[in-house]
């Protein structure tokens, strides 16, 4: 049977094959096999795939844990009337992303030829997690506390991008991720957790929780937006 000219007869498939068409079921067969086995190649030995790590964890302690990050290490706050809040984590340590209705927190900002590594969880639905221009995707998910490992190599600022639908306000759903020039050394504006109060003089207020993005039973807030 020809593999180019129609089939003599209506019962085709019981005639042999074609030496052309044999050779080409076999090109295809081979070329699937390489694609096949280049999946977990280019997993292990290329650059653009992430192998980050997930934990189960609950809103309430991952909120605690940003929170006290952003006391310990707040440097300044950006974006206008909302004041989020820009944290300069340590070098080799942890730095926490919060996504939620519809804001990314906070703003962190990041050394050039240092590691980190980055937490992000969702407090109330399922979110993304784009970097650009550098074009890295993760899929956040409420309850998981995801783990990945970056080295910033490039001075400059980054836009976080929700690129998973997440409602009316999903395209104010961005944050931002600086890497300044230089890497100079912040001057902390953070209070100090453990100050000690004079004898007899009043309570030091706490300072104001800068969280825009409400657990999942409060009610969500307004759309929020980060002006470059």
């Amino acid at each position: 049977m020809s593999a180019i000219q129609p089939p003599v007869e209506r019962l085709w498939w019981k005639q042999p094959l074609d030496r052309a068409e044999l050779l080409w079921i076999l090109i295809a067969l081979a070329w699937c096999m390489v694609l096949f086995f280049m999946m977990p190649y280019w997993h292990i030995y290329g650059k653009q795939n992430l192998a980050n790590e997930a934990y189960r964890m609950g809103p309430e302690q991952y909120s605690k844990l940003t929170q006290e990050m952003v006391d310990k290490y707040k440097v300044r706050e950006e974006g206008g009337d909302l004041k989020v809040p820009v944290v300069h984590p340590p070098a080799g340590g942890d730095a926490y992303l919060i996504a939620g209705l519809w804001s990314w927190y906070p703003i962190l900002e990041l050394e050039a030829g240092k590691s980190y590594r980055i937490h992000l969880m969702s407090m109330d639905y399922q979110h993304g997690f784009s970097l650009q221009p550098e074009n890295i995707n993760i899929q956040v998910l409420p309850g998981y506390d995801h783990v990945i490992t970056v080295t910033p190599t490039h001075a400059g600022t980054y836009g976080i991008v929700c690129n998973e639908y997440c409602g009316i306000g999903h395209p104010n759903t961005m944050g931002k991720v600086i890497t300044p020039k230089g890497n100079p050394v912040p001057r902390r504006t953070a209070t100090p957790a453990a100050r000690p109060t004079p004898a007899g003089a009043p309570p030091v207020p706490t300072a104001r929780k800068l969280f825009p993005i409400p657990l999942p039973s409060a009610t969500p807030a307004a759309p929020a937006h980060i002006p470059s």
